[in-house]
């Protein structure tokens, strides 16, 4: 389930033209004929059952054919290979979050970037399989369109900012919870793996801490507040706000102009 188990995979791999007609589909398929019991849609599913339970290094043809009680060979009658797999996985659970489909309109730009970015959140933790695929060039199915044209439908109008703007906001956005979930997913992992609560990490050093913190040479961090790191404060909500705080005078700024 973790993202370092084998080291970044990346989309856009395996037979882009291949992959598309899949997405889209738009490829040959049988149209005669009884239904055959293994489909496309009962392949992804599985691999993302296989994906969220054991992590991607798990993640494979035959993996993902024992998941369905089949042969491997069987698999590769709907799609060419684990590539093209990882690209249809991708766009499987990029769905445009209930969060932001939830919002209207008249619930204004900064609602729906706020929704976008919980959502997103919700969805490297339901699958963090996700923070270990490299999706710079991204294969451009339904859902990642999809949810782009929700969040560009709700912050276009009223934002009023150029078009590459927008789409550095959406990037903005996606970065920030990014590193918000990898930052997550380190803590579970270091939890599972050591054995320790954060608890009792920081407790191990706090004698150590304490001495140091007593003994003049950090001054500004000895004057923090004793719930200055506390698990109590949402770093991510904080920081969300922050940044639409500085994109809302940018929109004021633009509107006055």
């Amino acid at each position: 389930m973790t993202s370092g188990d084998s080291g970044t995979q990346a989309s856009g791999r395996g037979d882009i033209v291949r992959t598309l007609e899949l997405l889209w589909d738009t490829g040959h398929r049988p149209t005669r004929g009884p239904k055959p019991a293994l489909s496309l849609d009962r392949i992804v599913d599985a691999a993302v059952r296989v994906a969220d339970a054991e992590g991607l290094a798990a993640l494979s043809m035959r993996r993902v054919a024992t998941e369905l009680g089949t042969g491997a060979m069987s698999l590769y009658r709907h799609v060419p290979g684990k590539a093209e797999l990882l690209d249809l996985m991708l766009d499987r659970v990029q769905v445009p979050s209930p969060e932001l489909t939830a919002t209207a309109p008249e619930d204004g730009w900064r609602a729906a970037l706020e929704a976008s970015a919980r959502g997103l959140l919700g969805l490297y933790r339901r699958h963090p399989w996700l923070l270990g695929v490299n999706q710079y060039r991204p294969i451009l199915g339904p859902s990642a369109l999809g949810g782009m044209e929700e969040v560009l439908t709700r912050i276009k109008p009223p934002m009023g900012l150029t078009d590459p703007e927008l789409v550095s906001v959406i990037i903005m956005i996606d970065a920030y919870v990014v590193g918000a979930a990898r930052t997550q997913l380190y803590a579970q992992e270091a939890e599972r793996h050591t054995g320790l609560t954060d608890a009792e990490f920081w407790q191990a050093q706090y004698p150590f801490l304490e001495r140091v913190m007593t003994s003049g040479r950090y001054p500004a961090l000895a004057s923090l507040s004793e719930d200055a790191f506390g698990p109590e404060f949402d770093h991510f909500e904080f920081g969300l706000q922050r940044m639409l705080d500085g994109l809302e005078s940018l929109v004021s700024q633009r509107a006055r102009n």
